[in-house]
């Protein structure tokens, strides 16, 4: 077996692993059962789709691949970022799913339009600290 022969089959055997994670993962961003489990699934995609990208790019003998899932995890890695502070400036309520009341963390604070300080609300719709 000669080397370019190995680097295809073990391009093949990553395609195929890679396109059940991507299955497995976009069942669980639209199984969910909460927000937070929704998101951390879309930058599993993302990182899935860099794999993708590798993988072809190996495959393929153009790097310049490498470059665009470079830029596509930096794009990833922001869109993570800005779900998370809408999650915890969202002051999330009820789990509708599992019953868990969950609650914000006592110091997850706002700025307001005044640059005040403004408390995120818990689960029963009373303020964390005022």
């Amino acid at each position: 077996m000669t080397p370019e022969e190995i680097v295809r089959l073990a391009a093949d055997i990553s395609l195929a692993l890679l396109s059940i994670t991507l299955l497995v993962t976009a069942f669980r961003v639209v199984r969910g059962p909460t927000l937070p489990d929704r998101v951390l699934a879309l930058d599993m995609l993302v990182a899935v789709g860099m794999g993708f990208i590798v993988v072809i790019a190996v495959r393929s003998g153009f790097t310049l691949y490498i470059d665009i899932a470079i830029a596509l995890g930096l794009v990833g890695f922001l869109a993570t970022i800005a779900f998370a502070r809408f999650i915890r400036s969202s002051g999330m309520r009820d789990d509708t799913e599992t019953g868990f009341k969950v609650k914000p963390h006592p110091m997850a604070f706002d700025e307001g339009p005044d640059g005040e300080d403004v408390p995120v609300v818990d689960a029963d719709g009373e303020k964390v600290k005022g």
